[in-house]
C-alpha cells in the first residue's frame, strides 16, 4: 500500500490503526508467506462498523433495509399499501425507526440514512413533484431520527446499485417500471443528472399525443401504455404475478419506442430493465426488440441489449443505502471526526 500511494509506510500504518479503530477495516489472517520476513495482516471492511439506512417510498408500499460496509443487507422491511399523498412520511418515519432499532441490537452505528423517490428533487430534500404520489413542493428534510437525510430519484439510485454489482458495462440506462417508470442514466462509470439533476424522465416521453389524460397533465405518456396500473389494466388481471401469462404487446411496443428515442440520443447498448420489467421481461422482449431494431439508427450493426435487473425490485433501497456508505468511503476522515 505504501508503494501504491507513494506514503511512507509509518503513515499508512497510522492511518490504517484508525480506520480500524473507527471501525472501519477489520484485520484478518494473513496469508501463508514463503519469502523471508513476518506476513502483512490482512485487512477487510468492517461488518460491524457502519452501516447504511436505506429507504423508499412508492404508490404502493415503502421500504427500508440496512447494508453494512461489506455489502450484506443485514435487515429488509416491506410494508405494502397506497402511499399517495405526503401523509405518508409519516409511515415513512415509523418503518425507519423499526430499522434502526434492529441495526442498533446488532451493534450497528447507522452513518446516514438515503430516500428514494419516484419524482424530482432538489437540494435540500424537496421533492418538486412526484406525479404517482400526489407531492407537489413536499419538503423531506436534511435530518431523520438524529441521522443525515439525503434524498434522491429511485431511479438514479436503482442505477448505481446495479453498477455496484459490477456485472454491466460503464454506460448504460437502467429503467424502473412500477406504477410510474423512472430511468437512470450512467455515462462513463457515473451517473448523469442533468443541469438540475431531473433527468431520466422516460415515464413521460410521449407515445401518443392523442392518447389518455397522465398524472403529470399531458397525454399519452409511456406511464399509460407501459405503467404497472395501465398494463393490469389491459391485462384483465390484479396482480402483477399475473401479468407474466399475459399478452404484453402493447406494453412492450410502447416500451420499445421509449427506448429507442433514448439510445438514439445517448448512444449507449445496453438497456437494464428493473421493478416488475425485471421478471416480464421474457413477455416483453420480442415487442421490445423489434421497435428498437425499427426505430434505432444502428440497430444493424450495433445491437441493444436488453437485461433484466439484477437486484429486482429491490434495487432502489439497496441503492439508497450504498448511497450513505459511499459517502463514509469518499470520506472516511470526516466521518471519523462525527
Amino acid at each position: 500500500m505504501a508503494g501504491a500511494t507513494g506514503l511512507t509506510r509509518a503513515t499508512v500504518s497510522a492511518l490504517v490503526d484508525d480506520l480500524i479503530a473507527g471501525a472501519l477495516l477489520a484485520e484478518v489472517d494473513p496469508a501463508p508467506r514463503s519469502g523471508a520476513g513476518r506476513p502483512a495482516a490482512g485487512l477487510r471492511p468492517a461488518a460491524d462498523g457502519p452501516a447504511g439506512l436505506g429507504l423508499e417510498i412508492n404508490v404502493d408500499y415503502r421500504a427500508a433495509c440496512v447494508v453494512d460496509l461489506t455489502g450484506t443487507v443485514r435487515h429488509h422491511l416491506v410494508e405494502a399499501g397506497d402511499q399517495r399523498g405526503p401523509g405518508s412520511l409519516d409511515g415513512l418515519t415509523r418503518l425507519a425507526a423499526r430499522a434502526l432499532r434492529l441495526a442498533r441490537a446488532e451493534g450497528l452505528t447507522v452513518a446516514g440514512a438515503a430516500l428514494a423517490v419516484p419524482g424530482l428533487v432538489s437540494a435540500g430534500g424537496v421533492v418538486r413533484v412526484a406525479p404517482n404520489l400526489g407531492w407537489q413542493d413536499v419538503a423531506v428534510g436534511s435530518q431523520l431520527h438524529g441521522l443525515p437525510l439525503m434524498v434522491d430519484n429511485e431511479a438514479n439510485l436503482a442505477a448505481l446499485s446495479e453498477l455496484g454489482t459490477g456485472d454491466l458495462p460503464p454506460s448504460f440506462v437502467y429503467i424502473s417500471g412500477e406504477i410510474g417508470i423512472g430511468a437512470g442514466i450512467v455515462l462513463n462509470g457515473a451517473l448523469y443528472r442533468g443541469v438540475r439533476g431531473w433527468s431520466g424522465e422516460i415515464g413521460h416521453i410521449p407515445i401518443d399525443s392523442a392518447g389518455p389524460r397522465c398524472r403529470c397533465g399531458a397525454r399519452g405518456c409511456l406511464e399509460q401504455y407501459a405503467g404497472q396500473e395501465a398494463m393490469l389494466s389491459a391485462a384483465g388481471v390484479t396482480s402483477v404475478e399475473s401479468l407474466a401469462g399475459a399478452d404484453l404487446t402493447v406494453a412492450g411496443t410502447a416500451l420499445g419506442t421509449a427506448i429507442a428515442t433514448v439510445v438514439n440520443l445517448l448512444d449507449v447498448d445496453t438497456v437494464v430493465l428493473g421493478g416488475i420489467y425485471a421478471p416480464l421481461l421474457p413477455g416483453l422482449h420480442d415487442a421490445i426488440d423489434a421497435e428498437i431494431a425499427r426505430r434505432v439508427l444502428t440497430a444493424d450493426w450495433s445491437p441493444v441489449r436488453l437485461r433484466a435487473a439484477t437486484l429486482g425490485p429491490d434495487a432502489a433501497v439497496r441503492g439508497a443505502a450504498g448511497a450513505v456508505l459511499r459517502g463514509v468511503l469518499d470520506d472516511p476522515a470526516a466521518y471519523l471526526a462525527r
